[in-house]
């Protein structure tokens, strides 16, 4: 089938080439010439296990493109997926959206069906069908089906290859019959609804989750304060099927481009609809809370981070992808450069995103910022180190080297990369989420080998 693909972010490039992956002949459009000549060159804007690999595979039948005129021309299909950024009150901002909504009313010159696979509010693809419609240049038949994704970034390819479930929300017979065709050699339990319906379980799937991980957050701070171990309640709630084990890691809080956005969007949703969502309305809290555990943690150690010099090991919201959106490493960052410290960073794939951002930013002390490519390098000579992703690198990396390396080893772990009594036994001051904090300067050290740094 002949499919055009409008936005090159995660959603759009990664459904791309996997239908192009399943044979398909696939057009991408994008705004960003830049983006389009980077990917003509055969290289992914974005860091995705397989992605690249993929692309050089299906070359021959993976074209880029502005030309959205060509595009949508002769489709059979047309799938929407560019952003739907979050807006100040918290709304999505479907501007692109409808922008493309437009461009597919005017170019479009044979029948097609457009689905909608960005992430939008309810309702979202009866306004597009309705910009189609008043917008129709062509007398052919144009579809609007929604058909939400259910990635995760880190897995985005294996995700969309071997899918949890297919939901399809078409309004006739004749579109859902095309979108079947296009998912015939997907191994998937397929669900067909209306259109409202498929929108809303995107964003409850997604608050679902996010409610999960706030929710066992809360717990390992309770935890914290009654001396019991996160991890063995986590493991004992998994056992039980009702529950599963998945999205049960007390952390630090969820980030990237997913979970923050659609919480606040389905908040807002519910609010303009004069209904409050009082267990979405407490996820989003707790997770704003919870990135600034390990500054709180470490205020307990320092009363102040001026002259300190502190390692951060991991950039990006979690492993596997190199985006930053959301993460922890953007709230932690700016407080310890605003209050005086020194920053050396680490992380495999983050790096060039994080720099740019921060060249964006307003944040002061940006220049006492530096950057590592190893970790032993990153944590030489610093008073405190934070671990903000749980990279492999990360969780790999031989304890003893802590004491070996850091000017006073303590390592505050907002991803329980450690075992404690690994921790004890290269004689590390170990704080973590949810579990014992372990401090080596009265155990199992001389009180005089650990000196408190203020001023």
């Amino acid at each position: 089938m002949k499919i055009a693909v409008a936005g090159t972010g995660y959603v759009g490039l990664v459904t791309a080439v996997c239908m192009a992956e399943k044979g398909h002949e696939v057009t991408c459009v994008d705004v960003d010439e830049n983006k389009i000549n980077m990917l003509k060159a055969g290289a992914s804007p974005i860091y995705e296990r397989y992605l690249q690999e993929m692309m050089v595979c299906n070359d021959e039948r993976l074209t880029y493109t502005t030309d959205y005129r060509n595009a949508y021309k002769s489709a059979n299909l047309i799938i929407i997926a560019v952003g739907t950024p979050e807006k100040k009150d918290g709304s999505a901002n479907l501007t692109y959206v409808y922008n493309v909504a437009k461009e597919i009313a005017e170019s479009a010159e044979n029948e097609c069906v457009v689905l909608v696979k960005s992430t939008v509010p309810i309702g979202t693809s009866d306004k597009v069908e309705k910009i189609i419609d008043e917008n129709k240049r062509h007398d052919v038949r144009i579809d609007v089906a929604s058909n939400p994704e259910f990635l995760a970034q880190g897995t985005a390819v294996t995700d969309t290859l071997n899918p949890s479930r297919i939901i399809i929300g078409v309004q006739n017979e004749i579109a859902e019959k095309v979108i079947r065709t296009i998912f015939e050699e997907f191994d998937a339990p397929i669900l067909v609804t209306d259109r409202r319906s498929a929108e809303m379980v995107k964003y409850a799937s997604n608050d679902f989750l996010a409610l999960k991980i706030s929710y066992i957050n809360e717990i390992a701070n309770l935890c914290e304060i009654i001396g019991a171990d996160v991890q063995d309640v986590a493991k004992g709630m998994g056992f039980d099927p009702r529950i599963g084990n998945k999205f049960l890691s007390a952390g630090i809080g969820y980030g990237g481009s997913c979970f923050p956005k659609d919480t606040k969007a389905l908040h807002w949703l519910a609010n303009m609809n004069d209904y409050e969502l009082k267990t979405v309305k407490a996820a989003i809290e707790v997770n704003e809370q919870q990135k600034l555990k390990l500054i709180k943690k470490a205020r307990k150690y320092y009363d102040t981070f001026q002259g300190l010099t502190v390692s951060i090991l991991g950039l990006t919201f979690k492993p596997g992808t190199d985006d930053l959106r959301e993460a922890p490493s953007l709230v932690n960052i700016p407080i310890l450069l605003e209050e005086g410290a020194r920053v050396k960073a680490f992380d495999p794939v983050g790096i060039e995103n994080f720099k740019r951002l921060m060249e964006r930013s307003d944040v002061s002390g940006i220049n006492r910022i530096e950057y590592y490519e190893s970790i032993d390098e990153t944590i030489r000579g610093t008073d405190v180190c934070f671990i903000l992703t749980e990279w492999d690198d990360v969780k790999n990396y031989d304890a003893v080297n802590f004491r070996k390396f850091m000017k006073t080893a303590i390592v505050i772990d907002g991803r329980n990369c450690y075992e404690i009594s690994l921790m004890k036994a290269a004689g590390v001051e170990y704080c973590c989420i949810g579990r014992q904090t372990l401090k080596w300067a009265t155990e199992i050290a001389d009180i005089s080998q650990f000196t408190m740094r203020s001023s």
